[in-house]
């Protein structure tokens, strides 16, 4: 919350602490109560700016109703000093505190003062956090699971970082296993059928049959000629996989960038492989008797771990055996180490390696099974599955005249981050994409993401710091400069609406450590469209260039306070604040 939010909470709790010892002083108590109790913002703003449910919490403490234990504290309550002028008491002991003109003042002044570092804090206390997400396959384009994912992810690690935390974010490339083979084949199949025929050399149903792999097939041809049909089937594959993946690798981050997330680590999961971690992971799962071989094979216990961890949390074993838990393989019978265990030694690196604090995944709804055993074989290792957070990303549907959508106009096929990021701007992509909770469908309108107008609420949040830009610029053609304004000019913003959108104002801060804390940066977009909302409203209603020099220099103030919030949200999720529209 915003450093004046926090004080006045403060100030609150300490004035309802000091009356309540000042009524066992006087003998209507018998002893001071222990308990700690909550304030906060009412919903209906008729019931104080502030309440609090002390003497809800004390009735069992003090042994007294709790009207009567309000009744005792509003008797011995000290407001002076305080944000606070009034305090009343209402229906069976809720306690309704008013804030007075000052607090509005002062929450300008604390926004003028910070900045462009208006609404961050030191909540995370400088933790590290990494944040790894997209991690697409780099065998193919990126598909609309990956565009929800990135701004979801980029717009979280900014969250975070304004929340105070020390963030990392993170991609994995999976140039290593069993979808390098198979990009392999797929590959040397379609550099064959380029000089042999379609017909004389058959793609396998399991292999990708992508464009893309195609015109990379072409490249190389374009480049070596048909040497390569000469050499081995390793050789020629090998080349056609050092050649294409490379160049697939590029494709992502040049588009990546596009999309405006820059990402700290670009991590190769061969980097495990060659290094050595993945077999110093296994070697150390094996001597902790967390492996066992069969079939030639070297499994993972993941029955054993996963039973002792429901069991630990409470499920009964007939629950447990409900969920038909399977032990994972981890080397498969032909030598080769399985994605999963790739995953353990990658996460075991983030964690015991590279030393984060945690580890935010952003994966796909269907990997939700994956989650359990993943925070399980950590754990197992010593390295703490709680550390690890994942957040479950649901699917995408694309819309237009109410329709679904699968298919993109220009090419033919199924849409891809590219195709999207060619017809609809980036501002409105990474906008909606954070609109709704990570863990909810969502429908991406393609029709709203291109309409200039308030139904498209990134336009709206952009157009309200233009009209902003705009009112400041007629004042001036009319010889009138925004000036500094004192605490007494300032708190003629008495209007309802004026007092509204203070209010929203001040929320920031505390809105932007929630978002972090729940991981959801919707509740960030949201803030900024009912602040949009609230400004509009308060032009609507309060005329800025009126007639008291005074009034119209305060609403000048907080119109300035509102453009640099807005400011201030928008840069933080990397969309650009235009100053005319």
């Amino acid at each position: 919350m915003s450093y004046l939010v926090n004080k006045v909470q403060e100030q609150l709790k300490n004035a309802i602490t000091t009356a309540v010892e000042k009524s066992v002083a006087d003998g209507t108590f018998t002893s001071s109560p222990a308990a700690g109790f909550n304030v906060e913002v009412p919903a209906d703003r008729a019931n104080g700016d502030f309440s609090a449910n002390a003497a809800m919490v004390w009735a069992r403490e003090l042994h007294n109703a709790p009207r009567k234990i309000a009744d005792a504290i509003m008797a011995h309550i000290e407001l002076d000093g305080t944000y606070f002028v009034r305090a009343e008491v209402a229906g069976p002991g809720f306690m309704n505190f008013y804030l007075g003109d000052r607090y509005y003042a002062d929450i300008l002044k604390d926004i003028r003062v910070k900045g462009k570092d208006y609404g961050r804090s030191d909540y995370g206390k400088g933790k590290k956090i990494n944040v790894e997400f997209v991690s697409a396959n780099p065998t193919g384009p990126m598909h609309m699971g990956n565009a929800r994912g990135g701004a979801l992810g980029d717009c979280l690690a900014a969250v975070l970082d304004w929340a105070g935390y020390e963030v990392s974010r993170e991609f994995y490339i999976n140039d290593a296993g069993n979808q390098i083979d198979k990009f392999a084949l797929s590959l040397d199949i379609r550099y064959q059928q380029l000089f042999k025929g379609e017909d004389a050399v058959e793609l396998p149903e399991d292999s990708y049959h992508g464009e893309d792999i195609k015109v990379r097939a072409k490249e190389f041809a374009d480049v070596n000629g048909d040497k390569y049909l000469a050499c081995s089937e390793e050789e020629r594959r090998k080349a056609l996989v050092e050649f294409a993946l490379p160049k697939n690798i590029q494709a992502m981050k040049d588009n990546l960038t596009k999309y405006r997330i820059e990402y700290d680590t670009w991590f190769h999961e061969s980097v495990l492989h060659n290094d050595g971690e993945l077999t110093d992971t296994i070697k150390l799962m094996t001597e902790k008797g967390l492996t066992y071989e069969k079939d030639g094979a070297l499994w993972y216990k993941n029955i054993e771990v996963q039973t002792k961890r429901l069991l630990a949390q409470g499920l009964k074993q007939e629950d447990i055996d409900k969920l038909e838990l399977k032990d994972d393989v981890l080397i498969r019978a032909n030598g080769n180490p399985t994605y999963f265990a790739a995953d353990i030694a990658y996460h075991r690196n983030k964690l015991a390696v590279r030393d984060f604090d945690t580890a935010i995944d952003i994966w796909g709804a269907d990997h939700h099974g994956h989650v359990a055993r993943m925070q399980g074989a950590l754990d197992a290792i010593g390295v703490g599955g709680d550390r690890l957070d994942v957040i479950l990303m649901q699917l995408v549907r694309l819309t237009r005249d109410g329709e679904v959508v699968r298919m993109s106009k220009r090419t033919g096929k199924a849409i891809t981050l590219v195709d999207l990021l060619e017809d609809i701007p980036i501002d409105a992509v990474r906008f909606l994409f954070n609109m709704r909770e990570p863990g909810s469908q969502m429908e991406f309108d393609l029709d709203l993401a291109v309409e200039q107008s308030a139904k498209n609420p990134v336009y709206y949040c952009q157009y309200a710091h233009a009209r902003i830009c705009s009112i400041i610029k007629k004042l001036a053609e009319d010889g009138i400069t925004a000036r500094d304004c004192s605490e007494d000019e300032l708190e003629l913003l008495k209007a309802d609406e004026e007092r509204e959108l203070i209010r929203h104002l001040a929320a920031l801060t505390g809105e932007i450590i929630v978002s972090a804390r729940n991981y959801d940066p919707a509740k960030i977009t949201r803030y900024a469209v009912d602040l949009a909302t609230l400004f509009h409203k308060f032009y609507n209603a309060c005329r800025v260039n009126c007639d008291d020099e005074k009034l119209m220099q305060a609403r000048l103030y907080l119109c300035i306070c509102v453009k640099d919030t807005i400011k201030n949200i928008l840069e933080m999720l990397h969309i650009t604040v235009p100053e005319s529209m």
